[in-house]
């Protein structure tokens, strides 16, 4: 046979295997009560399944959410948005695993972003409910009075662990957030959303963006402003200005993004990150301090100047540290695409390099410098020493 068929028939035999496959996940699927569901379409993420049968005549429907490969320590839940998208106002049918193994399936009114899935009456009836683990699969089975003879409504699926019993917080990877769409129980159609969040999702990344540009981008450029342009006599004072306006500048912008974080936080009770949460708070003190720090400034020949100059220095690197390190802890929160996280490690590598070409050049300077005055005398009046560093009273001349 030739090698052009053979290969036509591999094809072929791969693809009809892959779409028996993707059928087995949802219309052959067989269930343990041996139900026929009439309508089945598979979700879009987490793995998730919705079989369904709708009876105009009295205006319910059967369904049954199926989620694949859940362990013993996650919830799930379905949910009809009746009013509304994504999470606030979804009615939800949820399958809570017991400590014997079974799966308890009760219903919730969501109500707000800080939900624990409290059991409590939905809008709309439900006559019936169940679940049950299969093989690692979840299955919730429930039937709907559908409110007001619709037959398309916004969904909402979501999967989270177990923390003491209870259902927990949800994770807010990019799957949790696009557990969303429309489904029409009538025509059989079902739609993706445009993401779970609306507008608390609008405000993660305000947040995101205001801090990495403030804490993450200014800050470090304003503290290599101070340490590398000083070392020129054409940028003294200018070199100054500029880095006392890259930083105010940080820092204002870094209050709004501070804020807009203590506003989230608020708004999504239940949901906490620790570890985020602390470091935006050493940051945010740290600034004040460093700019409460320039209103006591002593002057350049003042005694106590060194012992401000390494203050000023050693809590700046800090913020600094702490504030690149915050940045990649919410990227991670956020989850955004790959290449937000790619185009924020781009610009601190960058800074990285011209920061160590500008080292380098600098102590170039500087020695060459050290050299002329040791061959002919002090050079100007002395401000503009190791690094930028006056030395002839011993005190740095850094802002």
């Amino acid at each position: 046979m030739e090698p052009k068929i053979l290969t036509t028939l591999l094809f072929l035999t791969l693809t009809s295997t892959f779409i028996t496959s993707s059928a087995q996940n949802c219309s052959t699927y067989s269930f343990t009560n041996n139900a026929i569901f009439t309508t089945c379409i598979t979700l879009p993420v987490q793995n998730s399944h919705l079989h369904w049968t709708y009876h105009p005549a009295n205006s319910t429907v059967a369904i049954a959410f199926r989620r694949t490969g859940v362990s013993t320590s996650e919830w799930v839940a379905w949910a009809l948005n009746v009013d509304g998208s994504g999470m606030v106002g979804a009615q939800a049918l949820v399958g809570l695993p017991d400590s014997n193994g079974s799966v308890q399936a009760y219903t919730s009114a969501v109500t707000g972003y800080g939900t624990s899935l409290d059991r409590s009456s939905l809008s709309f009836d439900v006559s019936e409910i169940r679940a049950e683990r299969v093989n690692g699969d979840v299955v919730v089975y429930g039937t709907l009075v559908l409110p007001g003879g619709r037959t398309s409504f916004n969904q909402v699926w979501q999967t989270g662990p177990v923390t003491n019993g209870a259902p927990g917080a949800h994770p807010l990877g990019s799957e949790n957030r696009n557990s969303v769409g429309t489904v029409d129980f009538a025509t059989g159609e079902a739609g993706a959303g445009g993401g779970v969040g609306g507008s608390l999702l609008h405000r993660r990344n305000t947040h995101g963006v205001l801090n990495a540009v403030s804490w993450g981008i200014l800050m470090p450029m304003g503290a290599m402003v101070a340490r590398y342009l000083k070392v020129f006599k054409v940028a003294h004072p200018a070199w100054f200005y500029i880095h006392v306006a890259c930083q105010v500048t940080a820092y204002g912008v870094g209050i709004a993004g501070w804020a807009t974080g203590l506003k989230l936080g608020s708004d999504s009770v239940g949901i906490k990150y620790t570890t985020h949460r602390n470091i935006g708070i050493t940051l945010f003190v740290f600034a004040t301090l460093q700019v409460f720090a320039l209103l006591l400034r002593p002057k350049p020949d003042h005694k106590y100047r060194i012992y401000w100059n390494a203050y000023h220095i050693s809590i700046g690197y800090a913020v600094i540290s702490l504030s690149i390190t915050n940045v990649f802890k919410g990227l991670d929160i956020l989850d955004p695409e790959k290449k937000w996280k790619h185009a924020y490690t781009g610009v601190i590598i960058s800074l990285a390099v011209i920061a160590a070409i500008l080292e380098a050049f600098t102590w170039f300077i500087v020695l060459k410098r050290k050299k002329v005055e040791k061959e002919q005398g002090p050079v100007g009046d002395g401000a503009y020493g190791a690094n930028g560093y006056g030395h002839h009273n011993g005190h740095s001349q850094a802002a």
